[in-house]
């Protein structure tokens, strides 16, 4: 070390000293490093495989190489990502589920995974999907929405339930019912505004679309309530059945509680016609009379329908008949739901003769339908000779005590009814408990069967 020169009051400087260096006295001069981060370590040092997937999750959004790295290292990426990512950039990317199990759980808090295929990737496109159409306003909402959101998940969607259309926005709502006559029907007036979305872009761009339920109507309107928001429009129904009518994978179409008449389901009936695999259509709780009856009956000799749901619409017995010579006709037909509509014995009668020669149906549903003796008296036969159905349901009907016995007589040889439903049907109580023993026989002979050969799910 260098001395100050004699009378310099200066203070002397140290050379720098290796870390461990002899002093003066014998003792060791140790040097010290202090960082600046006091928690930082070498044992807390990140390896530069970890550096690097931190950086490729900060900066995913920009450069998001996924595909290119192994997959031990995806998955802590996955982990990482944020729910709140743009879909452009993960719905064609991402794959874990795991990363979709994420968005849908922070997303929805009522969920069951099995309705999706036990997918959450599709359990996510599809519920966005239906929820954008469900607040879609005509006019309003920007239709991109829904068509830049096509190319990213066509590819998982399989089934779109929509319980909800809402009608374009009115403009001086005021001063436009004013211009009008005070007699107009507000229905008349409702048509006008209320076309609701088109379906067609949207139906045609999802090439594994398999089942579709439909009900245009407002939820929760409250205090805004009019007719009009429930109107099934003639444009609506025109677009719907082209687009249907294009969906070729369709298998499942549902229709409810949509104000359905006539008019409108013929125009749909004959766009299904010849349908390569719709199996189940179901348009309960509609305004369908005869007429639209008619149309379903050649629909279901002219397609592979399975399942026609006509629950609580207005169909009488010329329609009862109508779809009865549709049932003589049809070989694929195996459930038929009737209920609470009006057919009467006439109609009854119909079905009865056609179930005579038919060997596909295996479910019919007629309670609520004002049947009383003379539909009994057919049905016996039926139950006599007919070896497919296997349900039949007659509850809320006026079968009455001859009717009853008529059904028991019929029922006396047969081995394949599994069910037959006469709640409310005025039959003799007695004759109740007989019918149901024979039919407890038959479901104990099933149940057995199946216990011998069990049938095996193919993998």
């Amino acid at each position: 070390m260098q001395q100050p020169a004699a009378g310099d009051k200066s203070r002397a400087i140290p050379s720098p000293c290796p870390p461990q260096a002899n002093l003066a006295d014998g003792s060791f001069y140790t040097r010290r490093c202090i960082t600046e981060d006091p928690s930082w370590s070498l044992v807390t040092v990140p390896h530069l495989t970890e550096l690097c997937l931190q950086h490729i999750v900060h900066n995913f959004e920009k450069n998001p190489i996924l595909n290119y790295l192994l997959p031990e290292h995806q998955k802590k990426v996955v982990d990482r990502l944020s729910t709140s990512l743009p879909l452009t950039v993960t719905a064609n990317i991402v794959s874990h589920e795991d990363y979709w199990k994420r968005c849908c759980m922070e997303r929805w808090q009522v969920y069951d995974i099995s309705n999706y295929g036990d997918s959450w990737k599709r359990m996510f496109f599809e519920r966005h999907l239906e929820n954008i159409l469900k607040i879609f306003i005509p006019n309003t909402t920007d239709p991109k929405q829904v068509l830049e959101l096509i190319p990213l998940c066509k590819g998982y969607v399989r089934k779109l339930e929509i319980d909800q259309f809402l009608p374009p926005l009115r403009v001086d709502q005021k001063e436009e019912s004013n211009d009008l006559s005070d007699t107009e029907d507000d229905a008349e007036l409702g048509e006008v505004y209320t076309h609701h979305y088109d379906l067609k872009d949207l139906i045609t761009g999802l090439p594994y679309l398999e089942e579709l339920h439909l009900t245009y109507g407002v939820k929760n309107c409250g205090m805004n309530f009019e007719w009009s928001l429930f109107n099934f429009t003639e444009l609506d129904c025109s677009n719907l059945a082209a687009a249907v009518k294009m969906c070729r994978n369709l298998k499942v179409f549902k229709l409810t509680r949509s104000k359905v008449d006539d008019d409108k389901i013929k125009l749909l009936a004959r766009n299904l016609q010849d349908h390569p695999h719709l199996l189940e259509l179901d348009v309960s709780h509609n305004l369908i009379r005869d007429n639209g009856a008619q149309a379903l009956g050649k629909l279901i000799s002219h397609s592979r329908l399975e399942t026609l749901n006509l629950c609580n619409n207005q169909i009488c017995y010329l329609g009862a008949q109508a779809l009865a010579q549709g049932l003589a006709e049809s070989s694929t037909l195996t459930t038929l739901n009737l209920r609470l509509n009006f057919i009467e014995d006439k109609g009854g009668e119909a079905i009865g003769r056609a179930l005579l020669t038919n060997t596909s149906l295996k479910s019919l549903h007629l309670g609520s339908n004002n049947l009383s003796e003379p539909t009994a008296a057919v049905f016996s036969q039926v139950l006599a000779q007919n070896t497919t159905l296997t349900s039949i349901n007659f509850s809320c009907n006026h079968l009455g005590l001859d009717g009853g016995k008529q059904l028991l007589e019929g029922l006396a040889n047969n081995k394949t009814l599994t069910e037959l439903d006469l709640r409310h049907a005025e039959v003799e109580q007695e004759t109740d408990f007989l019918i149901h023993e024979i039919v407890w026989a038959n479901r104990e002979v099933v149940r057995l069967g199946s216990l011998q050969h069990p049938t095996t799910e193919p993998l």
